[in-house]
């Protein structure tokens, strides 16, 4: 487990987070492969959200249940809420999944080149 540091691009939204950082999350919903972040799942323990949410601006669509936070000056999407379960992820045995999604293109230090990168299918959800 290493704790990081990070950050928006202009340094307005500050947060730190331990991990073990054994790969990153690619998604190729529309929103996903617009934005380019990188992600990866943490409790919601191990996320320190450092600027209030309330200077952040949050986005949401389709389902609402997706909470994504970005900075107001520079638009970056440092973390986020995933969305619920759907139906189909329910009944398949999905575990309810309550932390945060830390995109790793914004934490100090880290050689994304050296991260595997696990696919998901966000096009296929509900």
């Amino acid at each position: 487990m290493k704790t990081y540091t990070g950050s928006c691009h202009c340094g307005r939204a500050r947060f730190e987070v331990d991990l073990e950082l054994d790969h990153v999350r690619a998604c190729d919903c529309s929103i996903c492969r617009r934005r380019g972040a990188l992600i990866h799942r943490v409790d919601e323990s191990r996320l320190r959200i450092l600027t209030p949410l309330a200077d952040l601006t949050l986005y949401q669509w389709h389902t609402r249940t997706a909470k994504d936070y970005f900075c107001p000056t520079c638009g970056i999407l440092p973390f986020r809420r995933p969305r619920q379960r759907t139906a189909a992820e329910i009944a398949a045995g999905a575990s309810e999944f309550t932390g945060w999604a830390v995109n790793v293109r914004c934490l100090e230090g880290v050689d994304l080149d050296a991260v595997p990168v696990k696919r998901i299918h966000g096009s296929r959800l509900e």
